[in-house]
């Protein structure tokens, strides 16, 4: 009769315990992989690196992030593999910094301005996320239509080539990652996500992606040629 109530109240800490873990976990290793990140950016652009090259980088990024990671994340090589595909990505981000650097004259301060704006909306989501403790689950459905929405729009865009168009996606995408960032951390804190490498994979790939659209709206309003 005494032991069923102790089981009750053990329950909950264990899980709250376990919750704070990984998310500890998923902002070390976020930390590592974004520095990790950047250093490999700086020498795609300190060697010039090309955009074919870039695109290589990324395609085999994807492949690591959708067959090979997920099946390993649980796994010795789960971290080996995950510095591997954020160092992809940042090096294939590389000559996309080259281009606003040589292309603009504040070429420095447009990319230093969204690097900035990155992450003041990073910090500030998920501080908020980790006071309130709100659930945002609900936003999963809407946020990969959105997201669908974008990746097609970006698509047509290629062959339409309408500037309008592209700062609309850019802003709807900026609406997006922001929103997937407070869904994935809602996650983690909630107890949604375990693993701490997918949790980082997916913190990292948000910040990534709203790092590249802020850059290109913070360039339309000032960018110098």
């Amino acid at each position: 009769m005494n032991e069923s109530p102790a089981v009750v109240v053990r329950r909950p800490t264990e899980s709250i315990l376990a919750t704070n873990k990984v998310l500890k976990n998923t902002y070390l290793l976020l930390s590592m992989t974004l520095v990790f990140s950047s250093v490999m950016s700086f020498v795609a652009v300190a060697t010039n690196a090309s955009f074919v090259s870039a695109m290589i980088c990324n395609v085999i990024a994807i492949v690591l992030v959708w067959f090979v990671i997920p099946k390993y994340k649980s796994s010795a090589a789960a971290l080996p593999l995950t510095f591997i595909f954020v160092g992809l990505l940042g090096y294939g981000l590389g000559p996309l910094l080259s281009y606003y650097l040589v292309t603009f004259s504040n070429g420095a301060e447009l990319v230093g301005t969204a690097l900035g704006g990155t992450g003041v909306i990073f910090l500030s989501l998920s501080g908020y996320v980790l006071t309130t403790k709100k659930d945002f689950s609900y936003m999963g459905g809407f946020l990969f239509v959105g997201l669908i929405v974008g990746i097609v729009a970006m698509i047509a865009n290629i062959f339409l080539q309408i500037p309008a168009l592209s700062l609309a996606i850019s802003s709807v995408m900026v609406l997006v990652m922001s929103g997937f960032i407070l869904y994935d951390t809602s996650r983690i804190i909630n107890g949604g996500e375990t693993n701490y490498v997918m949790a980082t994979i997916s913190l990292y790939l948000n910040i990534i992606i709203l790092f590249q659209h802020l850059l290109h709206l913070v360039t339309a309003f000032m960018g110098r040629d």
